[in-house]
């Protein structure tokens, strides 16, 4: 992987007859968003042309390729299945809608694949339309899942301060609490806390799982999936690590605000969590399929008929579609380059402490000889001392040191003053001339 490279981005045309080429199409008439990515449009050229005209969007550029290989940077790319004009009806159902959204999706994945793209960014399909031997599943997600042989395969909505995951995803109602198990739970669980710190960089995240039941069960009263095994789910999940809290009866959960205090929430069945994912955040969220081998989002909106081709279709789903997927991916890389370059602990902790031995045995103190210090010499020690030199005759140090500055003894003095008399006395003085005398 490298995550320096320009992104190939390659898009499913989703249903021709719904909001899709036209989400599309605004999205890339933005030149800005060349400096993001490489885009493959995989669909039939004349679609393209048809809506580009019906929709006057005279800044939508693009580049028509026969091979993966023509696909160039800085260009819409337009990798067209067939040149042959087809039948479009704007807003209607058709099965040719539907074999042309199978075909896109069918190229698309085969592209991801074998690496001719990064990302996988779908429009909407219709999933009663495109029905058939090679595609029989409720959804993208379900597809994707086979598609590239995957364990697992958690429908998760994004948007940038709320993450919602459904544990059953496209099942009838009547199902959903057959379908829920302690396995599935577990599953499910982990495959979000995966996510989250793999593709969102989140390194602890805390998980909130919504009850089955009203209230919680209420002690069983309404239900009694929560006791039997959904609360003890949870804490042998929480045994493993693994930041998980719950269940939370889901009438009052968002609506206290509860969702702010965690990373994701796991939803029990699809409109549980979807209810209030759209109600919060409807054409700023996207629908991220989280544990695939390959990154793959959608708008959070389907195919509109009501509104297709009248150029009142927003983009800004499908746009925050692109960018979350480019910012997945290099969330994966940076990962993925982490892991290559994953440090020992051990390793490192045993050369610290060889650098920390080799250290101390360098700077280790040499043992200092003895020394008498007024601080540290006490008194019986000098008065040991004092009593051998004494017999040997020999001062203490200190003592001939403090003896040089003192003055002499004043004995000393006298001797020398007596000396200095004797010397005096033993002196003979001359004989002194008696006076002549005049008288006699």
């Amino acid at each position: 992987m490298n995550k320096a490279k320009q992104i190939r981005v390659g898009i499913s045309i989703g249903d021709i007859n719904g909001v899709g080429p036209e989400v599309v199409m605004k999205t890339f008439s933005d030149a800005r968003m060349l400096d993001f990515c490489t885009p493959v449009i995989f669909a039939p050229s004349k679609v393209i042309a048809f809506y580009r005209k019906t929709l006057q969007l005279k800044n939508f550029h693009f580049l028509v390729c026969d091979h993966i290989k023509e696909v160039k940077h800085k260009n819409v790319n337009v990798l067209a299945s067939t040149h042959e004009e087809i039948p479009i009806k704007v807003g209607i159902s058709t099965k040719e809608a539907g074999k042309i959204a199978l075909e896109s999706l069918q190229a698309a994945t085969t592209a991801l694949k074998d690496g001719d793209i990064d990302i996988l960014v779908t429009a909407p399909i219709n999933k009663d339309n495109i029905q058939s031997e090679e595609f029989n599943f409720p959804g993208h997600t379900e597809y994707l899942k086979e598609c590239f042989n995957s364990d697992e395969a958690l429908m998760l909505m994004v948007n940038d301060e709320l993450k919602v995951a459904v544990a059953t995803g496209h099942i009838p109602l009547s199902k959903v609490a057959n379908t829920i198990t302690k396995e599935l739970i577990v599953s499910k669980v982990k495959a979000l806390n995966r996510s989250l710190k793999m593709d969102f960089m989140i390194r602890k995240p805390k998980i909130a799982v919504l009850a089955l039941n009203p209230h919680a069960g209420d002690n069983g009263l309404i239900g009694s999936e929560e006791q039997d095994y959904i609360n003890e789910t949870l804490e042998l999940l929480q045994e493993e690590n693994v930041l998980v809290y719950g269940p939370f009866p889901a009438d009052g959960f968002f609506g206290t605000g509860m969702h702010y205090k965690y990373d994701a929430i796991l939803a029990m069945y699809h409109d549980q969590g979807l209810v209030p994912f759209k109600t919060l955040s409807f054409q700023n969220g996207v629908n991220f399929t989280a544990s695939l081998p390959y990154v793959r989002t959608s708008p959070d909106h389907g195919t509109a008929y009501s509104i297709a081709g009248k150029g009142v279709a927003s983009e800004d789903s499908f746009r925050k579609a692109v960018f979350e997927a480019i910012d997945i991916f290099r969330s994966r890389v940076e990962n993925f380059d982490l892991d290559e370059n994953k440090i020992n602990s051990k390793e490192v902790a045993q050369y610290l402490n060889q650098r920390r031995q080799s250290y101390n045995q360098k700077n280790k103190p040499k043992p200092a000889g003895k020394r008498f210090e007024n601080k540290s010499e006490s008194s019986e020690e000098k008065k040991e001392y004092t009593d051998r030199k004494k017999s040997d005759g020999e001062q203490h140090p200190r003592e001939k040191k403090e003896n040089a500055f003192k003055p002499k003894p004043q004995e000393n003095n006298i001797e020398v003053d007596k000396k200095l008399v004797e010397n005096t006395d033993n002196k003979t003085e001359p004989e002194s001339t008696p006076p002549s005398s005049t008288e006699e």
